[in-house]
């Protein structure tokens, strides 16, 4: 089933996405972007439904045909500051402050966002899979998360962060066990004892 172009009347719509919200390290990543009109291609749709090829594929031709664009991340410490909710709709607010086209209308991934200045907005629960600029939007917090992500890897290959991009997998929890935190890690995610225990 093709996605959704939002129309909202003849207001310029901006879509927001985020990654890493679950993640055990590193920042959330949040991007916002507008779309031309009438903006399609088969392969769109919620970047957790496609593979790393199709996702790489369909950044860059996002990123030159999209009106405007931008990407912001928010670090950990701040996620451990102020928790990863709030850490995440401000990355999405510092995504559309990049933007050099003043979106009129914002729609959102999810069920929770904080009004951006004086912009009507739209949450949109699934909204990932349902309409073109926030699918496009989650495609590029995505891939340049895990870009974000791949060069931490470099520093801390034990954790298998360019496998598992600090999800709570198998093999990062494992490492946790073994090696302990870093300094990339969210000290507000640690594992509890029992969730460290189900892997041993």
């Amino acid at each position: 089933m093709a996605l959704l172009e939002y129309n909202e009347s003849e207001k310029i719509v901006a879509g927001c996405d985020e990654a890493g919200r679950g993640c055990l390290a590193g920042p959330v990543v949040a991007a916002a972007v507008i779309l031309p009109k009438g903006f399609i291609h088969p392969l769109l749709n919620d970047s957790k439904k496609l593979s790393q090829t199709k996702r790489d594929a369909l950044r860059k031709i996002i990123e030159a045909e999209a009106i405007d664009y931008a990407v912001a991340m928010v670090d950990v410490q701040t996620i451990d500051r102020i928790n990863i909710l709030n850490a995440s709709i401000l990355a999405m607010h510092h995504a559309l402050a990049k933007l050099k086209t003043t979106p009129g209308f914002i729609i959102v991934d999810g069920n929770r966002f904080k009004p951006y200045k004086n912009i009507t907005h739209q949450s949109i629960v699934k909204g990932d899979g349902k309409y073109t600029a926030i699918a496009a939007a989650s495609i590029l917090a995505k891939t340049h998360r895990d870009e974000h992500m791949l060069l931490l890897h470099n520093d801390y290959p034990q954790y298998k962060w360019d496998k598992n991009m600090s999800y709570a997998t198998a093999a990062h929890v494992a490492a946790i066990r073994e090696f302990g935190y870093t300094q990339h890690h969210r000290k507000s995610f640690h594992l509890k004892a029992f969730q460290l225990s189900t892997f041993q």
